[in-house]
């Protein structure tokens, strides 16, 4: 089991160095946005990328999860696969089907989306000046669409490396982009979305490379009558889903203003290590956990991997509640990290974080619905966190503002979360190692606590809380989280052989 584990995390830290280091790319657009931008401009670049995100599940209508299934079920096992990894490598057939009918329907969408984009600017609250970002965003969504399928060959295929450079080259010239267009030529919330645009062509144009040894002139219709009724009820859970994530920005300026969406975004997108953690271990996941569905063990091992992933993440959790804030206050070269003028957001950090490590519980879960077909139960697990989002938001807002919608988010993934092990119980029934799930909650809701009472302002706030991070683990190993035996086994996992 641990060499599956094993093989699970080298792909998970493959992924992860590249993701890691894209998004911390990614990240410096924080602190630079917030010296460059004003709330309020900040704030609309916010809600037309949370309306984006929606827009992008449309695009794609599940026909990755589609893929992975299709590929998995008929594609002919490669050569590690022969030797009981259960890895296949997908033929051409399945890519150009799917690959196809992605062009068709992105192509049509955006092409009504420019179209219309006056009349689209007009109906989302933009002014009409701004109706040029419609068309921007009509490209960026076309683009981002058509690599979809290239990107999930290369998980699929284990060409992890590949993966993780073409996304990291993809973000940095995002990045490069925003900061030429919007420090030297001035261009304000416009030069992000031409930055975007162009990232995503440069991302299409590395990704040929993989379309043209994948792709094979044929369109197979049986095929994908069969994988749209697999992925399409997928659509309006992935809606929900995304609508758990991101409702929160249209709410938020909805009840309130730019400036304040702007405040929130930017401490929002300080959780960014945690939803690092979850992206990472998302891209090793899924397609592990389908490669290994028909071994003997397979249960036991994912109950497994829940433990070891709970533990990593709030291990994240506590590194970045403890200390982000003090770097956030660091000025250097006359500028702080994040600008002054956004410091009033900071307490919704931590509990952004809680929100996605309940989402890598999620991610975790999941793994039953996809390998039992059951994605009809989809909608309704995700529906009932976006309606809990949505419904917690108008009533948290008007009363405590930014922290009202960061808390609406945290408790709408629990309740999501709590729905899916319920059903997943019934359809893929999992014995969950809770001795020790409920032992890693109970401490670090403990070193929460305490946490919490810390004269943070004091000179001595920095070594509490390193006192208090160290604790953690020591209280986890004394109360047997840590087994003598595991940890001997996962030590010579990376033994250098001979020694």
């Amino acid at each position: 089991m641990l060499q599956q584990i094993k093989r699970l995390g080298t792909d998970t830290a493959i992924y992860g160095i590249g993701t890691i280091a894209g998004r911390f790319l990614n990240f410096i657009l924080v602190p630079f946005y917030t010296n460059v931008l004003l709330p309020a401009e900040y704030g609309i670049v916010a809600y037309l990328y949370s309306l984006i995100a929606f827009t992008n599940i449309l695009y794609w209508y599940g026909m990755e999860a589609a893929y992975f299934r299709f590929a998995t079920d008929t594609g002919p096992p490669d050569a590690a696969g022969a030797g009981g990894t259960g890895t296949v490598t997908p033929s051409g057939t399945f890519f150009s089907t799917p690959f196809i009918s992605m062009i068709g329907t992105s192509l049509l969408f955006s092409l009504s989306l420019f179209a219309f984009r006056g009349m689209i600017s007009s109906w989302i609250g933009v002014p009409p000046e701004k109706d040029v970002l419609i068309a921007y965003t009509a490209g960026i969504l076309f683009l981002d669409a058509v690599v979809v399928i290239p990107f999930a060959f290369l998980r699929l295929a284990r060409m992890a490396k590949m993966f993780a450079w073409v996304k990291f080259l993809g973000i940095l010239t995002n990045v490069l982009l925003n900061i030429v267009l919007l420090l030297k030529y001035r261009t304000g919330v416009e030069g992000i979305f031409i930055s975007g645009l162009i990232a995503s062509a440069v991302t299409l144009l590395m990704l040929l490379p993989v379309i043209a040894g994948e792709f094979r002139p044929r369109f197979d219709g049986k095929m994908l009558r069969a994988m749209l009724r697999f992925c399409l009820p997928t659509v309006p859970a992935g809606l929900a889903l995304m609508a758990l994530q991101v409702v929160d920005r249209p709410i938020l300026r909805a009840l309130t203003d730019d400036a304040t969406v702007g405040i929130y975004q930017a401490n929002y997108r300080l959780g960014i290590f945690m939803m690092i953690a979850v992206s990472v271990y998302d891209y090793a996941w899924r397609p592990f956990f389908f490669s290994q569905a028909s071994k003997p063990d397979a249960q036991k091992m994912f109950a497994r991997v829940m433990t070891y992933v709970v533990l990593a993440l709030s291990v994240v959790f506590f590194v970045f509640t403890f200390f982000l804030p003090d770097l956030i206050r660091l000025q250097i070269g006359g500028h702080h990290f994040i600008h002054p003028k956004y410091w009033e957001g900071l307490g919704i950090v931590p509990v952004v974080m809680m929100g996605y490590l309940f989402l890598g519980i999620s991610t975790n879960l999941s793994a039953g619905i996809y390998i039992r077909k059951k994605t009809r139960y989809l909608p309704m697990i995700n529906m009932t966190g976006a309606a809990a989002n949505v419904a917690l938001n108008f009533l948290l807002i008007p009363e405590f503002g930014i922290a009202g919608a960061a808390w609406a988010t945290l408790l709408a993934y629990v309740s999501m979360t709590v729905v899916l092990y319920f059903v997943v119980d019934r359809v893929y029934p999992v014995e969950y190692e809770k001795d020790r799930l409920w032992k890693i909650f109970d401490v670090a809701a403990l070193i929460l606590v305490a946490y919490h009472f810390l004269p943070l302002e004091s000179a001595w706030a920095l070594p509490a809380k390193l006192l208090l991070f160290l604790l953690y683990p020591l209280a986890l190993y004394s109360l047997g989280v840590f087994r003598v035996g595991e940890i001997a086994a996962v030590k010579a996992l990376f033994r250098p052989r001979g020694n």
